[in-house]
């Protein structure tokens, strides 16, 4: 697949993955947003496109019903212009001109002494950073009914803890469907966008090269979890998913994933909360350690 330039766009590929992965490499992600895995995986309900300009990796987001909008480039050098530009290539389209989920340290960096740009907080897709080593012990009284719900589900079941490997994909994939047959996602264009998004990394687990864990029950998969590292401190949880009717099983794969898969890091980012009022109650109660806030950025008028 030839890689496109500017002013050329097209679909993210899984040939993309090694590319992606070298700017990442040397412009180490801290937002939720930036692996190959997270922008493949969801490259049907944000329509992604993708170009190099001037040695940056540049992507256009177009979430059916809404304007379009880039991510951050993924950029060494030349960030400042290049949202510049991002923004002068929607406005010549005849769109809204913005870049989203502008991580705080980029706006800090090359964004805010600049007189062109309107700079807002997006509360909603601000990333929730958590201890590992919290998440993992669960210690002290701000974790008590943590502890309680986990304790609780161990008096009642009994439970094994696997490492995700092929062999289970499609225990997880029946584990999914099950859920959204539950929960109505085919009503709810987000959820049915995280069940297409959860297909297409499990059935792409090898070659995306992410890890993934499993809570089974009476040899079946009730719970599981999705995740990678995002930079050499911090690994990113990217989807996570209980049986509902057993109580506590979410607190117990998220402690499980955690301390098998990634004791040996400092962070854990748990991704938005899209401003939806029972997520954020949720990501709340595991008291973040601290938020990568992000930015909507707009040519001043």
């Amino acid at each position: 697949m030839e890689i496109p330039y500017y002013p050329h766009f097209r679909e993210i590929c899984l040939e993309d993955k090694n590319l992606f992965k070298n700017f990442f490499a040397h412009s180490p992600p801290q937002i939720s947003e930036h692996t190959f895995t997270n922008l493949f995986i969801w490259r049907h309900y944000y329509h992604f496109q993708w170009c190099l300009w001037d040695e940056c990796v540049c992507t256009l987001a177009h979430i059916e019903g809404s304007q379009p909008f880039f991510f951050p480039p993924i950029c060494e050098k030349n960030f400042k212009e290049r949202i510049n530009d991002l923004m002068l290539y929607l406005k010549r389209q005849g769109f809204d001109e913005m870049v989203q989920r502008v991580p705080e340290h980029s706006v800090n960096q090359y964004l805010r002494d600049h007189n062109n740009f309107e700079i807002a907080l997006d509360r909603g897709n601000c990333d929730y950073i958590y201890l590992a080593e919290e998440l993992i012990k669960l210690e002290g009284n701000k974790f008590h009914g943590k502890r309680n719900h986990i304790n609780k589900f161990k008096k009642n079941h009994s439970y094994q803890y696997k490492s995700l490997t092929p062999s289970l994909v499609s225990e997880c994939l029946k584990m999914e469907t099950e859920w959204c047959n539950l929960k109505h996602c085919e009503m709810f264009p987000s959820l049915a966008g995280e069940e297409r998004a959860i297909y297409e990394a499990l059935k792409n687990m090898e070659t995306l090269g992410f890890k993934g864990g499993v809570i089974v029950i009476n040899e079946k998969v009730e719970a599981f979890a999705l995740g990678e590292q995002l930079n050499t401190q911090t690994a990113v949880i990217h989807a996570e998913k209980a049986n509902p009717a057993f109580e506590g099983l979410y607190q117990l794969i998220n402690q499980e994933f955690c301390m098998h898969e990634w004791g040996n890091i400092a962070y854990i980012n748990r991704e938005q909360d899209l401003g939806e009022e029972g997520l954020r109650k949720a990501k709340l109660s595991y008291h973040p350690h601290h938020m990568i806030n992000k930015f909507t950025v707009k040519l001043r008028v």
